[in-house]
């Protein structure tokens, strides 16, 4: 038996706690190293959809301000049409009323009789239930 190759077991017990401990920080060391490279690779592709999407979110905000723009037109277009529309109505009904005072005044009493007998009517109704 050759005593050089035969070790107390008290002996090798640090020894080869110190290796399994080095094998695990190594395990350790190759894990983060994977899992860092990993996140560098995801990063790098988010970074590249962002710069990708980007003109494309601005485009669609440009088309957004361009539509809300083109709908406040339209709403000052018609206001302006509503609004001429009730001039000429006022003017016209100005002129009806000097060209024919007494139709006018004769169309005023009878649609004033006409709203006394609906609001006494709707009275009626609400006193009855």
């Amino acid at each position: 038996m050759n005593t050089n190759t035969m070790h107390p077991l008290g002996t090798d017990a640090p020894n080869l706690a110190d290796q399994a401990a080095d094998r695990a920080n190594s395990a350790i060391r190759s894990t983060q190293n994977v899992t860092n490279a990993a996140f560098d690779r995801l990063t790098d592709k988010v970074g590249d959809v962002r710069d990708q999407a980007a003109p494309l979110i601005n485009r669609l905000s440009d088309q957004a301000g361009t539509a809300a723009r083109r709908g406040l037109d339209a709403v000052r277009d018609t206001s302006a049409q509503v609004r001429e529309t009730a001039l000429k109505a006022s003017d016209t009904t100005v002129a009806y009323i000097k060209d024919e005072p007494l139709k006018a005044i004769l169309i005023a009493a009878a649609t004033g009789a006409a709203l006394m007998a609906l609001v006494s009517l709707l009275g009626r109704s609400r006193s009855a239930n």
